[in-house]
C-alpha cells in the first residue's frame, strides 16, 4: 500500500482472453483465461478456469483432462520453466497470445493502466471468464 501523501504509478499492461475453441471448424469458444503482462512492473501471468458444464455444453466429448493439462502449459510458460525460460517476459507474452489454429487460443490484445498487475488480472478473470 502507498504510503500518505505517495502517488502510486499506472503501469500500462497489456492482456488477452484465453478461449477453448472444443470445435475448430465451428468457431464456437468459452472463454476460460486471461494473460496479462505489465513491463513497468516485470510481470507476466495467466489465470484460468475451466467450467466443465460451459465445456460439455458445447462438446460433451472434449477431454477435460487434456485441456486441463493444457491451460497448465500455459502457466509454465509465463513463468519462464523449460524452453520458454530462454525468452523475456514479453517475448513469452507475445508468443503465447500470437493467433493459432488450435482448440487453445487468445483474442485480441488488449490494454489499460494498473497499479497492480497481479490485482487487475484476478479482476479480469472474474469479469470476462467466470
Amino acid at each position: 500500500m502507498a504510503a500518505a501523501g505517495e502517488r502510486r504509478v499506472r503501469e500500462p499492461f497489456e492482456y488477452a482472453v484465453i478461449r477453448l475453441v472444443p470445435r475448430v471448424e465451428r468457431g464456437e469458444r468459452i472463454n476460460v483465461g486471461v494473460i496479462l503482462y505489465c513491463q513497468g512492473r516485470d510481470f507476466l501471468a495467466a489465470r484460468t478456469h475451466l467450467d466443465a458444464d460451459r465445456v460439455r455444453a458445447l462438446a460433451p466429448d472434449v477431454d477435460l483432462a487434456e485441456v486441463a493439462a493444457a491451460l497448465g502449459s500455459w502457466d509454465r510458460t509465463c513463468v519462464g520453466e523449460g524452453p520458454s525460460g530462454r525468452m523475456r517476459r514479453g517475448e513469452r507474452f507475445r508468443w503465447l497470445a500470437a493467433p493459432r489454429s488450435t482448440m487453445i487460443q487468445t483474442g485480441p490484445v488488449h490494454t489499460g493502466l494498473t497499479v497492480d498487475p497481479a490485482a487487475e488480472l484476478d479482476r479480469l478473470l472474474e469479469a470476462l471468464v467466470r
